[in-house]
């Protein structure tokens, strides 16, 4: 794959110079192809890219589905999303996923800078999970609940975990503070999902501590509802 890439770009400015490549419109590869084909190449450069966008779509829709019916079948999110057709299709999640998608669509269309805001937002949505894991990483080192006595990997463990969150920790905060609320908008009510879900289960919702993170989760949210009502931030 890395050789693909290379190629790509060591032919394409062995066919045009680097300023007629940057003037070139999206997909540039179509224009270069175009140069050496004529006009078929451009044509089979934008189908391609529609069959690979395609793909690409279909597979992260299922993606999503997945994640949202597995989770329901484990109990930690409503029945309703493990519900599935005569062939098998998991209904309820995909009804749940593709909403969602279209309303983050729907906001993004407002957005002065679409492509940086899902980009910003998209990111800090994933670095939330990568510092509570390192975080969690941190705590099971500085605890030793899973090690056993004069365990050498303990010590190992606790300096990547301590890098790690501290790297995480970093990177949220240079993702901005605002998109951190932003992401609250969408936590929150996924948390209440699962909240719902372990209550009808019989099931423990929270320990103390973790109804206090769930409970400053909540004033961020309401502070983001609160800052965009009042225009002082904005996507």
């Amino acid at each position: 794959m890395l050789a693909v890439f290379a190629s790509v770009t060591i032919v394409s400015f062995g066919v045009l110079p680097r300023e007629q490549i940057a003037s070139l419109p999206e997909p540039s590869l179509g224009g270069v192809l175009e140069t050496i084909v004529g006009p078929a190449g451009a044509v089979f450069i934008g189908v391609s890219l529609i069959v690979a966008v395609l793909g690409a779509y279909l597979s992260w829709t299922l993606m999503a589905a997945e994640v949202l019916l597995e989770a329901s079948r484990s109990g930690d999110l409503p029945r309703f999303l493990s519900r599935t057709n005569a062939q098998d299709t998991p209904v309820g999640a995909l009804m749940l996923s593709t909403t969602l998608v279209q309303v983050l669509l729907v906001v993004v269309l407002f957005a002065e800078n679409a492509f940086s805001v899902a980009l910003d937002l998209t990111s800090a949505l994933v670095l939330i999970p990568f510092v509570l894991s390192a975080g969690y990483a941190l705590k099971l080192t500085l605890t030793g609940e899973t090690y056993g006595p004069g365990d050498r990997a303990r010590s190992r463990d606790l300096i990547v975990a301590v890098i790690a969150t501290g790297y995480t920790l970093f990177l949220l905060i240079a993702a901005g503070a605002h998109y951190l609320l932003l992401s609250l908008l969408i936590i929150v009510p996924g948390t209440a999902l699962f909240a719902v879900a372990r209550r009808k289960a019989g099931a423990r919702v929270f320990t103390r501590v973790e109804w206090l993170v769930f409970a400053a989760a909540v004033l961020g949210a309401v502070s983001a509802v609160v800052l965009l009502a009042t225009g002082q931030i904005s996507i």
